[in-house]
């Protein structure tokens, strides 16, 4: 079993984490604008609730194993205070702005 450096088993790492987040916020995006034309459509609500759940538990992931990337996720039980201010921004490389 594989383990990050927090030791939560089977957690992607933080590269793939973040993919599956942009994959999930760009469905989320797409099917409201779906909605905004087929408002009534059950299948397109049940498609966003079933988005927007997955999203908000990869958040929590990626939150307990690297750092909050909203504020609604940076006050869970793993956050150490406000260290996760001291972190590389998700969109800065090893290397990169720093």
């Amino acid at each position: 079993m594989s383990h990050n450096h927090n030791g939560t088993p089977n957690c992607p790492p933080k590269e793939k984490l973040m993919q599956m987040l942009n994959e999930y916020s760009f469905a989320i995006s797409d099917i409201l604008l779906y909605l905004d034309t087929h408002p009534n459509c059950e299948k397109g609500m049940e498609y966003y609730r079933e988005n927007i759940k997955k999203r908000r538990e990869l958040l929590a992931l990626y939150a307990q194993n690297y750092g909050p990337l909203t504020i609604d996720t940076a006050d869970d039980c793993a956050s150490r205070s406000w260290e996760w201010v001291l972190q590389p921004f998700p969109w800065e490389n090893k290397g990169g702005c720093r």
